[in-house]
């Protein structure tokens, strides 16, 4: 006998004593039902929640208080040369009216090195989109956003982004984006972690990410 044909003997002995026809037993199956689509005050929420999981700072504001916001994102920090005001980029674009007075504001373009970015205490931003689902902040680079390593060297990243820029999830995001222009993507300060699990904040980008969430 081959090894085959043992196989198969071995298979009809352990099922000679089960019957040719199994009976039909009709099972009902509960199936929820189709859930409501959150409305955009949920989905605002639910970003809030998931931006604050990353470790990130969020806040809620409104229009008018926008400037307070960004004043008191800011406030707090000390100078990295000890005295003086802070030195702020601020990308071209950047609403004029939410940069607070006191500060030392240092105008983003190309002429500004790495090490002069790194020099900076912070950069302020907008944001093209936010996602709700992840907590994720898109920068597409557009006016108020600045050129990528603009909000990757400095230590402090305060972005301001609207409620009405937040979607639901990834698929409404990649709708409203120009997949022609630049992409980065954000979720959080950035943060690493070695071999033992320990984690390290700013390395990679910003040690500190302050979003304002602003309603009209």
């Amino acid at each position: 006998m081959s090894a085959r044909e043992e196989i198969l003997a071995r298979a009809r002995r352990a099922l000679v004593d089960v019957p040719q026809v199994e009976p039909v037993l009709d099972v009902p199956v509960l199936r929820p039902g189709p859930t409501p689509a959150p409305d955009h005050e949920q989905v605002v929420d639910r970003f809030d929640e998931r931006v604050a999981d990353y470790r990130a700072v969020v806040e809620r504001v409104r229009a008018d208080g926008a400037l307070q916001a960004v004043a008191g994102a800011l406030a707090g920090r000390v100078p990295q040369a000890g005295s003086g005001p802070l030195r702020i980029l601020v990308p071209p674009g950047f609403p004029a009216d939410l940069v607070p007075s006191g500060v030392e504001v240092v105008p983003d373009g190309p002429e500004v090195t790495v090490s002069e970015l790194d020099r900076c205490d912070g950069v302020l931003s907008t944001a093209a989109v936010g996602i709700a689902e992840t907590g994720t902040i898109i920068l597409d680079h557009g006016p108020g956003q600045g050129r990528r390593a603009a909000t990757l060297v400095p230590d402090l990243h305060v972005c301001v982004i609207r409620s009405d820029q937040i979607v639901p999830g990834v698929p409404e995001a990649v709708a409203v984006l120009d997949p022609a222009r630049p992409h980065t993507w954000i979720s959080g300060p950035s943060a690493t972690s070695d071999i033992e699990l320990d984690r390290v904040e700013g390395v990679h980008g910003p040690r500190t990410l302050h979003v304002l969430v602003v309603a009209d």
